[in-house]
């Protein structure tokens, strides 16, 4: 039976091991004011890493702004030179559609009416369907799409689908040194007596 009885621990090797852990927790004793300091640098550091991650994928999914205001735009040749209204005239026939730089770059076309002024409007030449850019077609008197098919009226209208959508506007002014100007179109449209889509 004294086999399996425990050997008696003398006291003093019990109060050497108590002393003992008792300086080690001293010695590994981090106060408060660390700990703080060490969690604000944990959870700024995080915080820094996840924004960075974060912002990136969330402003990709926000559209960019239109830009542009109401201060408009100067009409622009395939050379990027400004386009003057009066030569811009006296070289284009009555009925002309002739492609400029228009709003955010887009390609619009400058019409000529009948009595050689320009009309108070532009159309956007980007279909409406898949963003092709839609050509003049004078014998058919019409745009007409190259890519699906798709037809507009002499206004912009759609005339044949696919295109979901009129031809987007843009107000085509002069301005004082006889410079052509476009405009955002925040009116209704003319065309379908709603509110214009591109705004």
């Amino acid at each position: 039976a004294s086999a399996f009885a425990p050997t008696p621990i003398k006291n003093v090797q019990r109060n050497a091991v108590a002393l003992q852990m008792a300086n080690a927790d001293a010695e590994f004793y981090i106060d408060q004011e660390r700990r703080n300091v060490m969690n604000l640098i944990l959870v700024g550091s995080a915080g820094v890493t996840i924004a960075g991650l974060a912002i990136p994928f969330i402003a990709f999914f926000v559209p960019p702004g239109s830009g542009g205001g109401a201060g408009g735009s100067a009409a622009k040749d395939a050379l990027g030179n400004g386009i003057q209204v009066k030569e811009y005239l006296e070289l284009k026939p009555a009925g002309d559609r002739s492609l400029a730089q228009g709003l955010k770059g887009d390609a619009t076309y400058l019409i000529v009416k009948p009595d050689k002024t320009l009309e108070s409007y532009g159309l956007n030449a980007v279909c409406t369907h898949l963003g092709c850019v839609v050509p003049w077609s004078a014998p058919n008197n019409k745009f007409m799409c190259p890519c699906h098919g798709s037809q507009y009226s002499a206004t912009g209208a759609v005339v044949r689908g696919p295109a979901p959508l009129p031809l987007a506007l843009a107000h085509c002014e002069t301005d004082e040194s006889g410079a052509i100007i476009f405009k955002p179109w925040t009116e209704i449209d003319f065309r379908t007596e709603k509110k214009a889509w591109w705004n």
